[in-house]
C-alpha cells in the first residue's frame, strides 16, 4: 500500500477521544486526515493508522523504550524526533496511556506557544 495510508480503526480513534477528553487546554485536531492532541498550538499526540504516538522529553523517551517498549515514530520510514510509538498493550490500559499523556503534556508546556497561521483573504 504504497503512498497510500490506512484510516485508524474507529475503537482506536474512540480510545483515544476518551483519553485526550476533559485535559484542560488540549485541543483535539485533524493532521493529514489522522486525529491529533495540540496545547499551545503544538502537538503532543496523535494516531497514524493503527498507532497512538506521543511526544515526548529525550529522558522519557528513553523511559518509554525501556519500560514500555516504545519504539520511535517513523512514517513513511521518516523518523520524527521526540515522538514514540506506544505498543498496543499501553494503549489499551487507560491508566497507562494517560500516564503517558501526562508525560507528553508535561514536556509539551515546557515549549513556547506556537502563533496560529495567518490566513488568507478570499477575495
Amino acid at each position: 500500500m504504497k503512498g497510500k495510508w490506512k484510516q485508524s480503526p474507529p475503537e482506536l480513534i474512540a480510545a483515544f477521544d476518551a483519553a485526550i477528553a476533559g485535559r484542560p487546554g488540549v485541543e483535539r485536531r485533524q493532521m493529514f486526515g489522522c486525529p491529533c492532541a495540540f496545547l499551545k498550538g503544538n502537538m503532543l499526540s496523535g494516531l497514524f493508522q493503527d498507532q497512538m504516538m506521543v511526544r515526548l522529553s529525550e529522558a522519557d523517551r528513553a523511559k518509554a523504550s525501556l519500560e514500555a517498549a516504545a519504539t520511535p515514530f517513523a512514517p513513511g520510514g521518516r523518523p520524527m524526533r521526540e515522538y514514540v510509538v506506544l505498543p498496543p498493550e499501553i494503549v489499551a490500559d487507560k491508566r497507562k496511556v494517560g500516564a503517558w499523556l501526562k508525560r507528553a503534556i508535561a514536556h509539551v508546556e515546557t515549549m513556547p506557544a506556537k502563533k496560529p497561521p495567518k490566513t488568507k483573504d478570499k477575495a
